[in-house]
């Protein structure tokens, strides 16, 4: 893999205020770009993308009932991995498995995939979960953050299978117009967080920083966090979007939570020394078709059958983060990227190729304030990863008792 490449004065820009049209533009320009030629550019991957062995594996997969990370977590199971379902619809897990079972009777060993309760709307559910599974005292491999949420005024996605509908499986062009079209109320989290900032980067956030323990014990080890291409802006100072300096609307919050994360994620890569073995990354799945069309307004939905050759199906939409969960020369782009003090972690792009996000991704100065922002709204000491890499113990501010220790 060859390092991705990038203007330095990225490195330096001004604190900006919001995004400027041209900005806006580009990004819808990139969004635009990848629905009308990301066919073209997967062409050379088969479909379903072969794995490399992965018995030995252990993969945790938040938002696993439905769209790409049903997919995800069924391919990674059926090639041998064990694989924990974190899901809030634990009924809907536990149907899904049976049916995969039934279906795989006759084909081999019986699936090693479980269900977990996870909700990220909660951050003590984020560290219930975490508790337990680093109680286990077992070795994690693969974190794959895939859940999130994109909620449009009119159409309420904060539903019983929240956790399955994947950032990825909406067509976010239209959804930019819906987003113009319909009134859009902020919704806030019982945390006090806007949603989706919460569940699409503070809570994928605090799990990867609370299973550190359990990937230092599975290391060589993965997080990969599914991303997007439409990660523009974000204001450390105002991630929630309540000073009043912008309107909100779901598109500014959906964007602030994708540029944090990656932001976030970088600065984890560089705070995890080599010798942990594990790498952070983030992925791009493309446009990917699903059932969340039947939320959406009849002319969305109407839109959506006019474009069915550029869209994904679930399967191909998956093959970017079953890549970079599997592939065994991701840990050598990282290193490789590490070594070069790279400004931003590993972005895989929806045709299984290293790529760069956004431009300003590469702010230095804006993702360390993300950092110390976000460890702060999650409840976590500034020095949470170093402790927790040292094997010493850690304590949140959320849990069940409200103040969670975490250690090796």
């Amino acid at each position: 893999m060859e390092t991705a490449s990038s203007s330095s004065s990225s490195l330096n820009k001004k604190k900006k205020e919001a995004l400027g049209w041209m900005e806006w533009l580009r990004g819808w320009c990139y969004v635009i770009h990848e629905m009308l030629f990301q066919r073209i550019l997967a062409s050379h991957l088969q479909n379903p993308l072969p794995l490399p062995p992965v018995n030995d594996l252990t993969c945790i997969v938040t938002g696993s009932t439905s769209g790409i990370g049903r997919e995800i977590a069924r391919q990674l199971a059926e090639s041998g991995a064990h694989v924990v379902m974190a899901v809030r619809n634990v009924k809907a897990a536990q149907e899904l498995i049976q049916k995969w079972q039934e279906e795989w009777t006759g084909r081999g060993l019986p699936l090693n995939i479980e269900v977990m309760e996870l909700d990220l709307l909660s951050l003590d559910s984020v560290v219930r979960f975490a508790d337990a599974w680093n109680a286990r005292l077992g070795p994690l491999h693969v974190l794959i953050n895939n859940a999130g949420i994109f909620s449009i005024g009119g159409c309420d996605a904060m539903n019983d299978l929240l956790l399955g509908f994947l950032l990825e499986k909406f067509h976010y062009h239209l959804l930019f117009a819906l987003t113009l079209l319909c009134p859009e109320p902020q919704k806030v989290s019982k945390d006090g967080h806007e949603e989706h900032m919460q569940v699409n980067h503070l809570a994928p956030a605090l799990l990867s920083v609370l299973l550190l323990p359990s990937l230092i014990r599975g290391s060589p080890s993965r997080i990969v966090n599914v991303n997007s291409v439409i990660a523009l802006f974000v204001d450390p100072e105002d991630m929630n979007v309540v000073s009043g300096k912008r309107k909100f609307t779901s598109l500014l919050g959906y964007t602030s939570s994708k540029l944090a994360q990656i932001m976030f994620s970088s600065v984890l890569q560089k705070r995890l020394p080599a010798e942990s073995g594990i790498n952070v990354l983030c992925v791009s799945p493309g446009i990917v078709h699903t059932n969340v069309a039947r939320d959406l307004s009849k002319i969305v939905q109407a839109a959506y059958h006019l474009i069915p050759y550029f869209i994904f199906s679930p399967q191909e939409g998956s093959r970017s983060t079953l890549f970079s969960a599997t592939d065994p020369q991701i840990p050598e782009y990282c290193d490789l990227l590490r070594a070069d003090d790279w400004p931003v972690c590993a972005f895989i792009s929806q045709d299984c190729r290293p790529t760069n996000p956004s431009e300003e991704a590469h702010n230095v100065e804006t993702s360390y304030k993300v950092w110390e922002k976000t460890l702060e709204m999650i409840g976590l000491p500034s020095d949470a990863v170093e402790k927790l890499i040292e094997g010493e113990e850690v304590k949140c501010k959320y849990g069940t008792q409200q103040e969670a220790a975490l250690s090796h």
